[in-house]
């Protein structure tokens, strides 16, 4: 059998158009996820920014990256278009709605509780050692949460820990980006260590400890 060649996917922009960014709207974009992970971040829903690249916090002006690092979950300042390494440190981004929006309060109370349902059940397949919601009144609606605080909360999803931090948009003024690590540390500081990406056969570590 002849063999069809593979089709060359075009690339993303990394600074998308306006016509780009109009044309991302309600398009999704990939998860970045696996079993087992130490955190698994959920933003509210891509922004268009997010739509017209495919990386998940891609918009100028949004903290999560920085406040990724400053808390001490990446040895570096990551850009967007470097998502997929945050599985070698386990962890990954997923949203609680799908669908990409200019602005987070397009999306319908029912958009966001179907999106609680589906983040239940992908949890519960992935099995992270916690999840961290990002933004307070997203939660409350996609869970049926009426009292909620920053921080690690008293319900499970299975054997998995449920966080809310603050969310790292640049519109949010309740937060500095100071204030917004110190949040993310608490929960760094709560999870198991970063796998070594590069174990040594023997079992040694790097340093020779």
């Amino acid at each position: 059998m002849t063999e069809t060649p593979d089709v060359e996917k075009p690339a993303r922009p990394t600074k998308p158009t306006a016509e780009q960014l109009s044309a991302a709207r309600d398009t999704t974009i990939e998860d970045v996820s696996a079993d087992g992970l130490r955190v698994l971040f959920c933003g509210i829903n891509p922004g268009l920014w997010s739509g017209a690249t495919g990386h998940h916090f891609a918009r100028p002006g949004n903290r999560f990256w920085p406040a990724l690092h400053r808390s001490g979950f990446t040895p570096h300042q990551f850009s967007p278009d470097e998502q997929r390494r945050l599985l070698d440190l386990g962890l990954g981004i997923t949203n609680v709605a799908p669908r990409a929006t200019a602005k987070a309060d397009e999306l319908t109370a029912e958009e966001l509780r179907e999106g609680g349902a589906a983040l239940t059940a992908r949890v519960l397949r992935l099995e992270p050692r916690a999840l961290a919601v990002l933004g307070i009144g997203a939660y409350r609606t996609a869970f049926g949460r009426r009292t909620v605080t920053i921080g690690r909360q008293e319900e499970s999803i299975g054997g998995t820990e449920v966080w809310v931090l603050p969310n790292p948009s640049g519109l949010n003024a309740h937060y500095t980006l100071d204030a917004l690590a110190a949040e993310f540390a608490k929960l760094r500081e709560a999870v198991s260590p970063a796998p070594d990406p590069c174990p040594r056969p023997d079992g040694a570590r790097p340093d020779g400890a």
